[in-house]
């Protein structure tokens, strides 16, 4: 019987793909289900896309709350995913976002 060793505890979190040029401390992995329910109610506004120029991601960006941001990635392949973070945070990385010379916003 294999055992897994590295069960996360409650002080793992979330990590976006490597292309992503920022990071956040507090992001959650949300199920598809979640992630698209989400973007797609009447409260959500979309924030923008932007695409990788060096391949076929793409990460838009969603408020659905006043204080929780939704981050969607399209990964090379065509499969979202989706995170949950803080608006407050959502807006530094943004910045980074927007002076990367590898990612450009497309809405």
């Amino acid at each position: 019987m294999a055992v897994d060793t590295n069960r996360c505890e409650s002080s793992c979190s979330a990590t976006l793909p490597d292309v992503v040029p920022f990071n956040l401390p507090h992001l959650s992995r949300q199920s598809w289900e979640l992630g698209t329910r989400s973007i797609h109610d009447e409260q959500s506004t979309a924030l923008g896309t932007w695409s990788y120029q060096a391949g076929q991601w793409s990460l838009s960006l969603f408020e659905v709350t006043s204080e929780t941001a939704i981050i969607r990635i399209q990964t090379p392949v065509g499969r979202k995913r989706y995170y949950g973070a803080l608006q407050s945070e959502l807006r530094a990385a943004v910045q980074e976002l927007k002076a990367s010379p590898a990612w450009q916003k497309v809405v």
